[in-house]
């Protein structure tokens, strides 16, 4: 394959690339919150955020929301939002 032909490869999938760089970042980021000992409520909270982050990433691009009617992605906002406030004022 050319030099081109992986230009263009990583082009056409660029969002992919982008989505799995945050739900790598967004992994690590849990990880090592999840080790502390210091400050462990902060530690909940980063992590139930990032798993939400995740899912609206997971949701947004590979389940292809990105495309869906304004409707069904405001309501995967939504519910995202309002389920990630409910588990923390939960856990709080």
């Amino acid at each position: 394959m050319s030099i081109s032909g992986l230009q263009s490869l990583f082009t056409q999938h660029r969002g992919m690339t982008l989505a799995w760089l945050v739900l790598v970042g967004t992994t690590c980021v849990a990880w090592s919150l999840g080790g502390t000992g210091d400050a462990a409520s902060l530690a909940m909270y980063g992590v139930v955020i990032s798993a939400f982050v995740k899912t609206w990433v997971i949701g947004f691009q590979f389940m292809e929301l990105k495309h869906a009617p304004k409707w069904l992605r405001h309501g995967f906002d939504a519910w995202n939002i309002i389920m990630c406030s409910v588990l923390i004022a939960v856990l709080h």
